[in-house]
């Protein structure tokens, strides 16, 4: 990107009591002639540069100036202007923080550059809600941010299936998945997962404690992601796909789940069938799944899972007469 090259050659400059154009191509990884138009798009932006000609010429900024950008790389400067204040930031109470660095980098970029950034930001926005899921009322994640970045103590009263509970946590982090929020906080020396949505009391301790030095949050959920999904396919369950099914397979049950199962399948029958082994939740979750399949499934085994699928089609057909 231009935007970011630019800001990038203003740092080289900065570093550097003097440079050709030579060296200043090849430390930005371009053409010579891509230097000069570089250069003469910084000094028509207004930064004060004074220039040598001829295939050697120095380049260098006017003594005494200073870009303002200092500590930011220029992948950082630009990213930092186009990405505004998203709303999780927001949430977390980081709104301010990052208002304040926006403004320091739009005072500070020439207007060129300040315009290319604008139009970046124009041009990408991140949505991470899926597709008809709502972002969940999350109204302790303040709170429960303040205890993270505070490293305090946390008495929280958490909704469970079975019934509300009191916990006494110690947070070590959040995450953000899919427009749900998740804490991941240790209480009685076990690290466990609670859903922020699901805190309908936070009090925060005067209390601190020691996050562990050796704890690093996205491999711990990672891990604990993993392990949970395998926790859910527990049963081993074998179909017979038409070509129809064998495609729309992906796009019923878990895409990963899908492909491993069809990199292993058996070889089509005389009809085109082709058979294939996969793991899925329990019985009636799994007919469920595997009904959007309609006509180009049979399920083969287990009984339980064959069973079930058979009742729900049974009963569908029914109540269509």
């Amino acid at each position: 990107m231009r935007a970011e090259r630019l800001v990038a050659l203003l740092f080289t400059l900065q570093s550097r009591r003097s440079a050709t154009v030579p060296e200043l191509a090849a430390a930005l990884g371009v053409s010579e002639r891509t230097m000069h138009r570089d250069l003469a798009a910084l000094q028509t932006a207004g930064v004060p540069l004074w220039t040598e000609t001829g295939r050697y010429g120095g380049v260098r900024l006017v003594e005494g100036w200073r870009t303002r950008l200092d500590g930011l790389t220029s992948r950082e400067a630009v990213a930092i202007f186009a990405m505004g204040v998203p709303r999780a930031l927001a949430e977390l109470g980081l709104g301010t923080a990052v208002s304040a660095a926006h403004a320091k980098v739009s005072a500070t970029l020439p207007a060129p550059l300040r315009e290319q950034a604008q139009h970046l930001a124009q041009r990408f926005h991140l949505d991470a809600p899926g597709w008809f899921r709502a972002e969940e009322d999350a109204g302790h994640l303040a709170a429960v941010a303040r205890a993270v970045w505070e490293q305090r103590r946390t008495a929280v009263t958490y909704r469970r299936h079975d019934g509300p509970v009191e916990r006494l946590l110690e947070p070590l982090g959040l995450v953000l998945k899919a427009g749900v929020w998740y804490l991941v906080a240790r209480t009685e020396g076990t690290t466990r997962t609670y859903r922020v949505s699901r805190l309908s009391r936070v009090e925060l301790r005067d209390e601190r404690f020691e996050r562990p030095a050796d704890f690093d949050l996205a491999n711990w959920w990672q891990r604990s992601s993993a392990q949970f999904e395998r926790s859910l396919h527990r049963h081993r369950v074998r179909l017979r796909l038409s070509r129809r099914g064998v495609r729309a397979l992906p796009r019923v049950v878990e895409e990963d789940l899908a492909l491993a199962a069809l990199d292993t399948a058996g070889p089509p029958d005389a009809d085109g069938w082709v058979e294939v082994e996969l793991a899925l939740e329990e019985p009636e979750i799994a007919a469920g799944m595997l009904l959007g399949l309609g006509v180009d499934v049979e399920v083969l085994e287990p009984p339980a899972v064959r069973a079930a699928f058979a009742d729900a089609a049974r009963r569908m057909a029914e109540r269509h007469r």
